[in-house]
């Protein structure tokens, strides 16, 4: 019923409701275990490792705070021939846009900067900057972590500025930069966004970019192996990256740890990313319970606040071309879109000389999926979201169940009772003062009398849907059919009902 009650409520509203609560993804008729649709997950990246020419890939899912499924295939370097394993070391690229997305929030719970600073507060090498208009706005921090200070998308060009020297890189802020367009007018990926985003990092916290998330973030969450310094990372364990060209691979030049760090330079292996991953998740929901992350949940959950410029897309991989269209926007380090089979998710992608690899999240049922490789521009991204949509089918996606709050038990039950009595006296004292006003007592006894006449008397119902702590929807079993509902509480207190709706279900509704 949850999903039907949805639907409904989103109906009898006008549409405001509409998608307010977590979609259930379609299921096959018996539900599976992760191990029993392991094979079909094999399958997805089999084939994505052949299709691609990728030497080496690592994938896995996250589910109830645990690594819950990981596999390698293929090989870590074409000579070497070792075997790709959960342990080794491959580049994530832009995906460390999240690591750097998340420093710069936790500096602003620790006072350090505000999101609406100016970024030449920071770095002022900014300062002489020419804006493409007279009345353009100068970039805020919030600018930059969103993709909207006005810079020019700049793949692959940022990723080869990787190795690019911190003292370059200041003269190279201090030349200036042409713009594509006014800032905080349009969503543009820009990799020299989160360059900059490093430099602030730098400043406010008063320490090396590294350091900062080495400490704020790794150490904390026990992701020992993971770091930005990768040529020099165990042999034993490096995943070397390659270019596929003239049909066969050559290898990219190693980098080393450059200013264009924080918009690309981690790596990880995918033991330590599950950890990751783990945490992000585990910010979902909001609850009482100690907050004890190395960063607060709620500011783990704002990076899944889409802001600006929302477009509509498809979802990645097989399925994307007969789904529902997507809502998008980027957050904070995120991609983040309203699906309609797997609710809120939260990807991106990473794409590097030598690497490519997504991750995709979907906080509404604690589940993660993500894949690593080692080939230039080869991001498992359909595969990681094909095999989320194969968890959906199999029955592996259990959102999360919402809380009735006891103010919508109290006033759910009082309706019901007008329902019985035929009138609005049970609800005497529960009603907000619009409700009247919106409909009278003696339209509504009327009502209740038509829709008695053709259900009869509803002694049953199913579990509540409810949407956050003042509204739900609901479904009432009757003699002779069922009502679907909506109740909604108005901003008062005490607590009172604003809007009540009722319609018979059509019988040919499941």
């Amino acid at each position: 019923m949850r999903l039907k009650s949805a639907l409904v409520f989103g109906l009898l509203l006008g549409g405001s409701f509409l998608g307010a609560l977590a979609p259930a993804a379609a299921q096959d008729a018996a539900p599976k275990t992760l191990e029993q649709l392991a094979p079909e997950i094999d399958a997805l990246f089999a084939k994505f490792q052949a299709d691609q020419h990728v030497p080496g890939v690592v994938y896995g899912v996250v589910k109830d705070g645990k690594l819950a499924y990981v596999k390698g295939l293929g090989v870590q370097t074409i000579d070497g021939k070792r075997p790709v394993t959960p342990d080794t070391l491959f580049r994530i690229a832009s995906m460390t846009k999240a690591f750097t997305a998340l420093s710069i929030l936790h500096l602003r719970d620790q006072g350090k900067l505000r999101l609406d600073d100016l970024a030449e507060d920071y770095i002022p090498e900014m300062k002489g900057w020419t804006y493409p208009t007279k009345d353009s706005p100068r970039i805020r921090i919030r600018d930059l972590l969103q993709h909207v200070g006005g810079f020019v998308t700049d793949d692959p060009w940022g990723d080869r500025q990787q190795v690019l020297p911190q003292d370059d890189f200041t003269q190279m802020i201090a030349a200036g930069v042409p713009f594509s367009r006014v800032p905080q007018s349009s969503h543009e990926y820009s990799n020299f966004g989160y360059a900059l985003l490093g430099r602030i990092v730098a400043k406010a916290s008063g320490m090396a970019y590294t350091d900062y998330v080495r400490q704020t973030i790794l150490v904390p969450l026990g992701m020992t192996s993971s770091g930005y310094d990768a040529p020099h990372a165990p042999k034993a364990r490096y995943a070397l990256g390659y270019r596929w060209e003239n049909e066969r691979w050559t290898a990219e030049p190693e980098m080393v740890d450059g200013a264009f760090n924080s918009m690309g330079g981690l790596q990880v292996s995918a033991n330590d990313y599950a950890k990751w991953v783990a945490f992000l998740l585990s910010a979902w929901p909001a609850r009482d319970d100690p907050d004890t992350g190395p960063i607060k949940r709620a500011t783990v959950r704002e990076i899944a606040q889409g802001l600006n410029f929302v477009s509509v897309t498809n979802r990645i991989g097989s399925s994307g071309a007969t789904a529902c269209k997507q809502a998008a926007a980027y957050g904070m380090g995120w991609r983040v879109a309203q699906d309609c089979d797997l609710g809120l998710t939260l990807a991106h992608g990473g794409g590097y000389p030598g690497y490519g690899s997504h991750v995709m999240l979907m906080p509404d049922y604690g589940v993660g999926v993500f894949a690593l490789s080692n080939r230039t521009y080869a991001g498992p991204s359909a595969p990681a979201w094909d095999a989320a949509v194969a968890m959906g089918k199999a029955g592996l996606l259990h959102a999360r169940a919402e809380p009735v709050s006891p103010a919508v038990a109290e006033m759910y039950a009082a309706a019901k009772a007008a329902y019985a009595a035929g009138n609005l006296d049970p609800l005497n004292g529960r009603l907000a003062m619009n409700f009247l006003l919106d409909r009278s007592a003696e339209n509504w006894a009327a009502e209740f009398a038509r829709l008695k006449a053709e259900v009869g008397a509803c002694p049953a119902d199913e579990p509540l849907a409810p949407k956050g702590a003042m509204a739900a929807a609901f479904r009432l079993d009757c003699e002779k059919g069922r009502l679907d509902g909506m109740l909604l509480l108005a901003p008062t207190n005490p607590v009172t009902i604003q809007a009540l709706r009722l319609r018979v279900v059509p019988k040919d509704v499941p």
